[in-house]
């Protein structure tokens, strides 16, 4: 009897860590549904993360059509399904379509955050209701999808989430937002997604799920480099990452039977990265 194929579901795969995360999961076999605000390569645009600065979108490289068809030419089957992080309905119909159409998921990567005016405010210069965004978009709604795509995972005994979170977490900032440090509602809501991994550990490690969070440090996506805000923090002293850091050990976290020994726990792609190997040629040598 033919093994029953695995499947992944990464969110934010247009571009960045999720496209990565999904391409290195279609390398170890699995096929891959993939979600996105942008469907159409030259639809994607970048906003600014803050309500000081004008908000004029710009155009950015990626979409869920693309990394589709990168997935599809290494052989394995790929879903994409539009989801937009701040509509609860858009939520449910991935999960709803992702167990229709695939009739499982294997592993989720909650990869996919609200990106916009608000992340990177200071707290006098925050509108609530971007704090709002942050928390419906960073923590709300992964957790809603979690729970729609948990039971089935118990009910085959079987299953990993891997979330993507951020040092911001649990990190207090060297200086405030917009000076190399980070604003208080992404912070704020990174740090309430992470103590779902925390809780679904302790809840269902004993019934086959392992449940892990990501710390990339500063990586250079798309959407950074298009805001402008790579070069701030790197300005203020951050060393970035490329994208297929964190997203080569988020497949290899959600796939290799050694990944379990970091189960409930948030581990560093960039230090695990490089002591199991994981991206040729990372990190580079250094110069003499």
């Amino acid at each position: 009897m033919a093994e029953p194929r695995r499947v992944a579901l990464v969110t934010g795969a247009s571009r960045g860590i999720g496209r990565c995360a999904a391409l290195a999961l279609a390398r170890r076999g699995f096929d891959v549904v993939i979600t996105a605000r942008t469907v159409h390569e030259g639809d994607g645009r970048a906003h600014a993360s803050s309500t000081l600065v004008r908000d004029d979108p710009l155009p950015i490289a990626g979409s869920l059509d693309t990394t589709a068809t990168e997935i599809e030419a290494l052989g394995q089957t790929c879903l994409p399904v539009p989801m937009d992080l701040l509509d609860r309905s858009s939520v449910e119909r991935v999960a709803a379509v992702a167990l229709t159409e695939l009739g499982r998921v294997d592993v989720l990567v909650n990869n996919a955050i609200y990106q916009g005016p608000g992340t990177m405010d200071r707290i006098l210069d925050l509108p609530l209701e971007l704090a709002e965004r942050c928390l419906l978009g960073d923590y709300l709604h992964p957790l809603l999808l979690t729970q729609l795509l948990l039971p089935g995972m118990l009910e085959r005994g079987d299953g990993r989430l891997v979330n993507m979170l951020s040092e911001a977490a649990f990190t207090t900032p060297p200086a405030p937002a917009g000076a190399g440090g980070w604003g208080v509602a992404y912070a704020a809501a990174k740090a309430a997604f992470h103590r779902v991994t925390d809780m679904c550990h302790v809840e269902f490690a004993t019934q086959g799920i392992s449940a892990f969070s990501i710390a990339p440090g500063l990586t250079l996506t798309e959407s950074m480099r298009a805001s402008g805000m790579d070069e701030v923090l790197v300005g203020a002293g951050h060393i970035p990452a490329p994208p297929e850091v964190a997203g080569e050990v988020a497949a290899w976290l959600g796939d290799d039977p050694d990944a379990l020994r970091y189960a409930g726990q948030m581990v560093s792609s960039r230090k695990l990265c490089k002591e199991l190997g994981l991206l040729p040629g990372w990190p580079p040598p250094r110069s003499a």
